[in-house]
């Protein structure tokens, strides 16, 4: 009798850093959505070893490299993402904010200017992205759940 064996499956491939977006939990979700587009492009421009290779479909149409690693999107209170963000800055993670006010603005140069004007004590958040290693990143969104 001929049997023919498969090769053993890959290993998994897993990550020591983690890639976290915390939202607050009252958004619509249109804002769910724009914050979190809008926090992750900050990682992906500052952070280049979270970016993967390009893309290629069967008929060589070529795409833009994406992360290499899944994101996890949390939500949390407008107090648990306060304090997320103190741990982020506590642990030098780097990271991406969105603030409230950037939805009344439409450009890059007033979001920028939105949040400059605002002491840090006294932005009033609406999303957070981290990333780092795993162990710090889950402390920064201890008390947070994942996104529904």
């Amino acid at each position: 009798m001929n049997t023919i064996t498969e090769p053993p499956a890959p290993e998994p491939i897993r990550f020591d850093t983690k890639i976290a977006v915390l939202l607050r939990a009252d958004l619509e979700p249109w804002q769910r959505l724009n914050v979190t587009s809008f926090l992750v492009s900050g990682l992906g421009t500052q952070i280049p070893e979270v970016i993967g290779e390009p893309y290629e479909d069967a008929d060589g149409v070529p795409y833009l490299p994406m992360f290499r690693q899944p994101v996890l999107v949390f939500e949390a209170t407008k107090e648990t993402l306060t304090t997320a963000h103190a741990r982020a800055l506590s642990r030098a993670l780097p990271r991406s904010v969105f603030t409230s006010d950037l939805f009344a603005t439409g450009n890059d140069r007033d979001n920028r200017a939105a949040v400059r004007a605002v002491p840090t004590a006294e932005l009033d958040l609406v999303g957070l992205a981290v990333h780092g290693p795993k162990n710090a990143v889950d402390k920064v969104v201890k008390g947070a759940r994942l996104h529904p």
